[in-house]
């Protein structure tokens, strides 16, 4: 805080003089009666209400005011006249409440000779004085970092904004509702983890002093979900909080949110029409509809049954019917041409990998059940019966990313081993002894299933970016 700005200083000399009239300038408890929405919603003439909100305009009309007040549901206006309320509240408002205070209103719903909701108010409250003032033209600022850094602001200023993350919230506590209506539980597993597996992914580093043991921030929960099947939690799910030390980007963020959810004796398919049942579920709930608008004014269509293509028919019909004829020597060659950076060291089944996701996911805005992908890319999944190179998978893609994976999951612990050694060649990666222990004593067969919630936000709410529906994204600290 600069005391002695321009802006600033007369909101400190105010907030002096309330104190000095006994009026405390940040208030305490005041009891509202409803939401603005809410007394909106119900504009009963004479009705008595009790409102709290942020002052975004103030109009001083001589012996009467009118101001706009707001909370997190809507805007209303109220009308202050000294014959109804006193000398001194009068006074107060006039003198002492600037725009973006925060004040208690008790009044009378009427409407103006225009047709406009407003309250008559009988007396008012400070409830909170701000000292900064609210930036004059917010939606003028270009520079979207500051936006995130004062989100607050943000979430005053911007309507839209504050649509979308709530619209996050109602996201989540429908997904939860779909799951435990269907016999799912809600688990909590450790962040803090003395192994990061169930993801390829870089992890943070911590330390435990009073163990003197060092740990990692989970990188996803995968190995301990499969540990409460062994115990029998048949049907479980977590709404958990990952973190993977890698980069920032549109679609990235270092903490981000995840479903994970299992059900043993299911499957790829299982998970599949769970998969469709809840999002189709939720966007019916949230939006409406299942048409959802993107950012570019592109639509998307969640109608079912969505498309299930696998892996091999979708390259071949995005790149080449012979690519898989190619020698990997080519099949290199031809991915540089396309765009597509491949290492002169990375193994064929990369280089097919990398075009599939730099060339033909973002073109996948229908929903679309990507299946039986190679098993050198899945180790914690079961392979195709028909074909063993191949594992029993999908990657649900919508809104050209990747929303979720599914697998039939691994439980064979011998090949489970045989599969994680593989991984960790050439890597300084410990194997989770404990988990595959656990594998040892019996897991029932599963489908299993994470979903990247902040992606799914993204596309139900037609966020361009994923710092649009994360309140507090990571953000590089100011010099």
């Amino acid at each position: 805080m600069e005391p002695q700005s321009d802006h600033i200083k007369p909101r400190l000399e105010k907030r002096e003089k309330l104190i000095d009239k006994g009026i405390d300038p940040y208030g305490g408890r005041f009891d509202v009666s409803e939401s603005i929405a809410s007394a909106r919603e119900n504009p009963t003439p004479d009705r008595d209400v009790r409102l709290a909100g942020r002052v975004l305009s103030h109009r001083d009309m001589g012996k009467s005011l009118f101001a706009d007040i707001k909370d997190s549901t809507a805007k209303i206006q109220i009308y202050i006249k000294k014959q109804d309320i006193g000398d001194e509240q009068f006074d107060l408002f006039k003198n002492y409440i600037d725009l973006g205070d925060i004040v208690g209103v008790t009044g009378k719903l009427f409407k103006t000779h225009a047709g406009e909701l407003t309250v008559k108010a009988e007396s008012v409250t400070m409830l909170s004085k701000a000292i900064q003032p609210l930036p004059k033209e917010w939606y003028g600022i270009k520079d979207v970092e500051t936006r995130f850094r004062q989100r607050y602001l943000d979430l005053i200023m911007n309507d839209n904004v504050r649509d979308t993350l709530l619209a996050r919230s109602r996201i989540v506590a429908e997904i939860r509702k779909f799951l435990n209506s269907r016999g799912f539980i809600e688990v909590e597993t450790p962040m803090m983890q003395p192994i990061a597996g169930g993801a390829v992914a870089k992890p943070f580093k911590t330390h435990h002093d009073a163990l003197n043991i060092d740990l990692f921030l989970r990188v996803a929960p995968e190995l301990y979900l499969k540990r409460l099947l062994v115990g029998g939690f048949e049907r479980v799910y977590e709404i958990n909080r990952n973190f993977r030390n890698e980069g920032i980007s549109r679609r990235h963020n270092p903490e981000f949110t995840m479903l994970e959810v299992y059900q043993a004796y299911g499957d790829y398919e299982t998970m599949m029409d769970l998969a469709q049942g809840m999002v189709v579920s939720v966007a019916e709930s949230i939006a409406d509809s299942l048409l959802i608008k993107r950012h570019d004014g592109q639509e998307i269509d969640l109608t079912p049954p969505w498309r299930r293509v696998t892996y091999r028919e979708l390259i071949e019909e995005r790149v080449s019917k012979e690519w898989f004829s190619l020698t990997p020597e080519d099949r290199k060659a031809q991915a540089i041409t396309m765009g597509v950076e491949c290492p002169a060291d990375a193994p064929d089944y990369e280089v097919t990998n990398s075009i599939f996701e730099k060339v033909i996911e973002p073109t996948l805005m229908n929903p679309t059940f990507v299946t039986h992908l190679p098993a050198e890319l899945v180790v914690l999944a079961k392979p195709n019966k028909q074909d063993p190179s191949l594992v029993d998978v999908f990657e649900l893609i919508i809104n050209g990313q990747e929303i979720a994976p599914a697998y039939s999951e691994l439980n064979d612990p011998v090949l489970q081993r045989v599969r994680l050694l593989m991984q960790a060649k050439g890597h300084d990666e410990k194997l989770d002894e404990d988990f595959l222990l656990a594998l040892e004593h019996g897991m029932p067969p599963a489908g299993g299933m994470g979903m990247g919630i902040d992606r799914l936000v993204m596309m139900l709410t037609g966020a361009e970016s994923i710092r649009d529906v994360i309140l507090f994204p990571l953000l590089k600290p100011q010099t």
